[in-house]
């Protein structure tokens, strides 16, 4: 399963044109979420940063499973939902 993130990155110059806060808890919010924690706007970003082509994802839930932050330590996800309700406003959805 992949998310609209990797369909907009073919064209990717990795700039975005815009951005909004979540309003409600999706997939793609859990993994917006898990990649902000981890120091990174999002999947575009962390490919570019660690030249990466693939995250590793949870095959269950598609939600990313271990991410490399910027000083290379790693963080590790649950395969269950960990963004709360009371934090996904606090997650940013870039337009690219």
């Amino acid at each position: 399963k992949t998310s609209e993130v990797s369909a907009v990155m073919a064209k990717a110059d990795g700039k975005p044109k815009s951005i909004h806060h979540a309003k409600k808890w999706s997939d793609d919010v859990e993994n917006l979420y898990r990649f902000q924690q981890a120091g990174y706007r999002d999947e575009i970003e962390y490919k570019q940063v660690k030249q990466v082509d693939m995250v590793e994802c949870w095959p269950e839930t598609g939600f990313v499973k271990k991410l490399q932050r910027r000083d290379n330590t790693f963080y590790y996800y649950d395969k269950q939902r960990e963004c709360e309700d009371k934090e996904v406003h606090k997650v940013k959805v870039y337009v690219y």
